[in-house]
Order: C-alpha cells, then sequence, then structure tokens
C-alpha cells in the first residue's frame, strides 16, 4: 500500500489502511472500494491523504501499538482536558492535593496503568521501528497527538535502553505534555494560520500552565512534570517558557521535544499543509546542535522509515521505483526497484540509494485524473 493524497485518488481504488477519526472511531474500513460521493467525503472531515493497494505495493504497514489501546489512550486524554475545561472556569490553578477533584486523580491513575499496556504493546515487537503515522481526520487533534508523542518518545528512549521507571515517566509526561492547552482560548488553539503576536504569547504560557496544573498531584512524577514544563526548550536557548540551555534541559524533555516536532509537522493541521517524512528528518538533522540534541535526533532518525518497504516512490532521475529494502541508520537510501522508465533498459532493475548518491527519493504521488 501507498500514501496519496485525497485529490489524487481515483474512483474505484482500495482503501489500503482503515481511516480514523482524532477520538479513535473507524471512519472507513481498509478493502472498501471507494467511490467518488466517498472520495469527497473524506476530503471535507479534513483527510489530505490515504493509503491505497495497488498492485505495486502490497506490504502491510502496521501501527506501532494495537488499534484498540490507541484508541482507549486518546478517549482517556480527552476525558482529561475535558475535565479540566469542564471543573476550572476560573482557570484556577491546583496549591494541594486536596484541590483536586477524584475524577482527575483517577484521569492520573488511570493514565499510569495505560502507560504499562502501552509500554508492553511496543516491548512486544522484535524490531522497533516507526513507519508513516497513521491517517486521521483534523477533528479534535490534540489528544491524538499527545498519543503519538507518548510512543515516539517511548521508542526513541527504548532506543536508549532507559530503565523502566524513566519510561514510565517518559509516557506519562509526553500524555500529558499539552495538558496546559486546557487552559487557553479555543480560538488560538483551533485558529488557521499564523498567530498574532499577542496569540503567540498565550500560546507560550501552556507548558507553564500545565506544570502548576500537575504540581501538587502525588500521581504524576516530578520527572513527568518537569516534561510539561520544558517540551519547548531548545538546547541553544531559543525555546520557551524559560529560554533554557542543553545544561538544564532535563533528557526526557529533550526527547519528548523531538517527537512533538516530529508529530506537529507529519499533520495536517490548522490550515497547514504536512511535511513529509522524509523532509522532517531532514529538518530535524538540520536542527540537530541547534534546537536538537544530535544524539538523540541520530537515534531518532535510525527507527523512523519514512519509506517501508512496498512504497512507491519517484526517483530524481524521474523514474518510479518501489521500496524494495529499507537500511538501518539510512532512512533515506534505501533499495529500489525501477519499474517506470523512459529507458526500457532500466525497468526491473535494483538501485543501491547508498551507492547511487546522485539519485534521491521522494514519496509518489500519481498523476491526478485531470493529468492523465
Amino acid at each position: 500500500m501507498r500514501l496519496i493524497p485525497i485529490d489524487r485518488v481515483r474512483p474505484n481504488t482500495v482503501l489500503g489502511k482503515t481511516v480514523y477519526d482524532w477520538g479513535g472511531k473507524v471512519l472507513l474500513r481498509a478493502g472498501v472500494v471507494l467511490k467518488q460521493n466517498t472520495i469527497n467525503k473524506i476530503r471535507e472531515i479534513g483527510i489530505s491523504s490515504i493509503y491505497i493497494v495497488d498492485k505495486y505495493s502490497r506490504e502491510e504497514i502496521e501501527d506501532v501499538i494495537k488499534p484498540e489501546i490507541r484508541q482507549k489512550t486518546i478517549t482517556l486524554v480527552k476525558e482529561a482536558f475535558s475535565t479540566i475545561q469542564r471543573l476550572e472556569p476560573e482557570n484556577k490553578i491546583k496549591n494541594e492535593e486536596n484541590d483536586y477533584t477524584w475524577q482527575e486523580e483517577s484521569y492520573f491513575y488511570n493514565i499510569g496503568k495505560m502507560v504499562e499496556d502501552i509500554m508492553t504493546d511496543i516491548l512486544r515487537k522484535e524490531e522497533l521501528v516507526l513507519a508513516l503515522v497513521d491517517i486521521r481526520s483534523n477533528n479534535d487533534y490534540i489528544y491524538a497527538h499527545s498519543v503519538n508523542v507518548a510512543v515516539i518518545s517511548l521508542m526513541i528512549g527504548i532506543a536508549f535502553k532507559l530503565p523502566k521507571k524513566r519510561l514510565e515517566a517518559l509516557c506519562i509526561g509526553a500524555l500529558l505534555h499539552d495538558i496546559g492547552k486546557a487552559y487557553l482560548p479555543k480560538e488560538i488553539i483551533n485558529k488557521k494560520g499564523k498567530l498574532t503576536e499577542t496569540e503567540q504569547n498565550i500560546m507560550n504560557a501552556h507548558p507553564r500552565l500545565g506544570y502548576k496544573y500537575l504540581s501538587s498531584t502525588y500521581n504524576v512524577s516530578a520527572l513527568s512534570k518537569i516534561i510539561v514544563l520544558q517540551h519547548h526548550e531548545n538546547i541553544d536557548g531559543t525555546g520557551y517558557p524559560d529560554c533554557l540551555k542543553r545544561d538544564k534541559i532535563m533528557d526526557l524533555s529533550a526527547i519528548v521535544s523531538i517527537a512533538n516536532v516530529y508529530d506537529n509537522l507529519s499533520t495536517n493541521t490548522n490550515g497547514r499543509e504536512a511535511m513529509f517524512p522524509s523532509d522532517i528528518l531532514e529538518y530535524l538533522m538540520s536542527n540537530a546542535e541547534r534546537k536538537f540534541d544530535y544524539n538523540m535526533v541520530n537515534v531518532f532518525c535510525r527507527i523512523v522509515i519514512p519509506f517501508p518497504r512496498g512504497t512507491l516512490v519517484e526517483l530524481s532521475t524521474g523514474e518510479i521505483a518501489v521500496v524494495e529494502k529499507t537500511i538501518p541508520n539510512f532512512p533515506l537510501r534505501p533499495i529500489v526497484k525501477i519499474i517506470n522508465s523512459k529507458r526500457s533498459s532500466r525497468e526491473n532493475m535494483i538501485i543501491d540509494l547508498i551507492t547511487e548518491l546522485s539519485i534521491v527519493c521522494l514519496l509518489y504521488t500519481s498523476p491526478s485524473p485531470r493529468d492523465a
């Protein structure tokens, strides 16, 4: 299966991967034959790309965690946000343990139990790699984003062989990293396009608001609370809210920072087009030792697969190829087989992009009906 923009999907195309809304509810199941009215509805609800099945790419792309675990966690995070918005009309910050309702403390406890399930599910895999992210509508983005960031952060932490207790703190902090946004005006959270300077200053307050909200609960560890406070800090001191530099930023916070940026850039949200994973990796690499820790970016790039086996790619030569094999440590340089070329002698030729350095590849989007 392969990922293509919704504007280039033709009627009678077979859906390759189940499409969910941001709450984890199934919108369309894999295997459905798409009619034009269905394609139009997918576009209308804000989904810009889908996986399709064709003769060139039949590889299964498995989610990192089971769909039912992802859905339960999304629901739990959404309930935690909703409880704050419902019970905190005056944006009151907690000052002591007794300030929390039993519902809030229950959510904190259940999130901790959910983290155990997520860790167990990820650790069961023999090979720890992150393929292209799931496709969902833009509704309730923030809750599914929190789960994505937690999963990505855990994978980085596992790659660094962090002990279990730190992995748990990492995952809980990642799930709650945006909890402070529950205190922000919805018109700012949901605004399409660039924020004004005043709006950006309000947005930049969410890490501190989240930290203050969690500061008095015993059901969230100090490490997780620090992650919430520091997840927008950059190692060169250009981040917020405290403009901290490398030696003042906790390693777990630096991990969540990378995961947060990756998931934000790979998602269509608030009028911004998603970037392809290969472009995001290049962004992270170019900002290593400026915004992000170099070693963490390096490890992250080893576990991300922008072009999973079976992906159709367009080479800089103008040829179309299918990915035959991905190479550890070289996520942007897979081994490919050419399936369409102006030179017939090159069709079915196997190309190793590690040795063919002059050739680069991008995701193939196929011609649109009006281009055909």
